[in-house]
């Protein structure tokens, strides 16, 4: 496999980056074993010299980073900037966060003993990162990995080679700035690593790999699980989402309709939290469908490197393709297209802003995840009926619940199969609280405490009070 980049605006070839040698492969995961060893070792304030740095050189790279982002995957260039800013904050909170989770936690402080557990390091971590948010997926996994004292290998997606080489040279920056201000900070053990699909089942069963983190597909995931449960490795997975945004009777609808546009076109739509099934109650159907698809046709599409641009084109033409048969055959079988529905007359890989209606239970649109701007909206009878519908899938990431009542808000909180409930706003990621999904949605979590700890091991240690005599 050749790491390939193409303008996904307009299909015309960028460059190409060739992947490791085998000999290249193996040295590479020598070093990173090898200065994970001495990163063990060092305490939480070296390393959070190098997360520090890191921020430091991410920021100084803003542009050049976010351009890439427009040019290798479309991100609109406001949007690209905003991923780096993102990925800047983590690094400036990551730290306190980091030392707070990581800290041993006392379970029994007695006459008799004292009884805690530490968090120490696993090893070495293979990241498969994804394309849709190159830099914030890859670092928050890594940010908290590193400061747990791990060392981290991440491999990127085909597909954007340019950002992931600029990434590589921001922690190469950021291990000479940390070493400069302390000598004593050993070399962070963190490293872009162009390796191939065929050859990551070698590497995941390479001994040096204590670990493995996955953010892609479902079927990818069962894979990535299956070799690593072969070798008995930690696994992380962050897979796709179908994330229901319900609105309730006593919903305020102008500010659902607008925050439901805002939620489904994240990332031009290619987000695994991005909502995509609108499940409305029959009270409020025709007044929030009304302001949604006037919100969803409002949307500007473009050049993603024009700042007025709001949605750019899907990130690659496989990707669009499979899109275009969902919605297709989700057609075909009885959905209606009230705006978008078809790319004819668009060049590059764009894909309009499309709202369905009428879907079958068992179309696409139904039952899949739809990485694009396509929303699916249903109308359902009452509270009852939404949970239902909600949960009528195979993912369970994240859902988005619209009401003024907390009762009710509590019984969807509690109905709910997914891993996070944003109650009056949409979902998003935030590395104080803890990120992922249940059923085909993953297991594990990134972020917030239990992200901090994910790749440790909870060592329980009980130390016994001496009689007075043998002290």
């Amino acid at each position: 496999m050749t790491f390939r980049a193409v303008n996904p605006a307009t299909g015309v070839a960028l460059h190409e980056v060739p992947p490791l040698s085998p000999s290249e492969r193996g040295a590479l995961i020598e070093r990173v074993h090898r200065e994970q060893q001495q990163w063990r070792r060092t305490d939480h304030a070296r390393r959070a010299r190098f997360v520090q740095a890191l921020g430091v050189a991410l920021h100084a790279h803003r542009e050049a980073l976010a351009e890439w982002l427009s040019l290798e995957m479309g991100k609109p260039i406001v949007a690209a900037r905003a991923e780096v800013d993102k990925c800047v904050s983590l690094c400036e909170q990551a730290p306190a966060l980091a030392q707070a989770a990581l800290a041993d936690d006392v379970i029994v402080h007695d006459a008799i003993s004292d009884v805690r557990i530490q968090y120490a390091p696993l090893g070495t971590v293979l990241a498969i990162m994804p394309w849709n948010f190159p830099y914030w997926q890859a670092l928050r996994f890594a940010v908290p990995t590193l400061l747990a004292g791990n060392g981290v290998l991440i491999k990127p997606a085909g597909s954007v080679p340019g950002g992931a080489r600029l990434l590589d040279d921001c922690f190469a920056a950021a291990r000479a700035a940390a070493r400069a201000d302390d000598a004593s900070v050993p070399d962070a053990p963190c490293h872009m690593a162009f390796i191939e699909v065929e050859a990551l089942d070698g590497v995941i069963a390479d001994a040096r790999i204590a670990g493995v983190t996955l953010t892609g597909s479902d079927r990818a995931g069962r894979h990535v699980a299956s070799v690593a449960g072969t070798h008995l490795k930690k696994v992380v997975l962050e897979l796709g989402g179908s994330d229901p945004f319900i609105v309730l009777p006593d919903a305020d609808i102008a500010l659902a309709a607008a925050q439901a546009v805002a939620a489904r076109t994240v990332n031009s739509g290619q987000s695994c939290i991005a909502a995509k099934r609108f499940i409305v109650c029959d009270a409020v159907y025709d007044e929030f469908l009304a302001r949604f698809v006037d919100g969803m046709r409002a949307l500007r599409v473009g050049d993603p490197r024009d700042e007025a641009t709001q949605i750019g084109p899907i990130a690659t033409e496989s990707v669009r393709d499979g899109l275009v048969k969902q919605v297709q055959d989700s057609i075909a079988a009885g959905a209606r297209a009230l705006v978008g529905g078809s790319t004819e007359g668009l060049a590059g890989f764009f894909y309009p802003p499309t709202v369905l209606v009428d879907i079958p239970d068992d179309a696409p649109a139904s039952r899949e995840e739809l990485f694009g701007p396509v929303a699916s909206v249903f109308r359902v009878a009452d509270v009852a009926a939404a949970i239902a519908k909600a949960n009528d899938t195979p993912f369970g990431l994240g859902a988005s619940v619209w009401t003024r009542d907390p009762v009710v808000a509590t019984q969807c909180i509690e109905a709910l199969d997914v891993g996070m409930v944003f109650v009056n706003e949409m979902v998003v990621s935030d590395p104080r609280y803890p990120f992922g999904g249940v059923k085909q949605s993953g297991m594990g979590r990134e972020l917030g405490p239990l992200g901090f700890r994910e790749f440790t091991n909870p060592k329980a240690v009980r130390r016994a009070r001496l009689p007075e005599a043998l002290r």
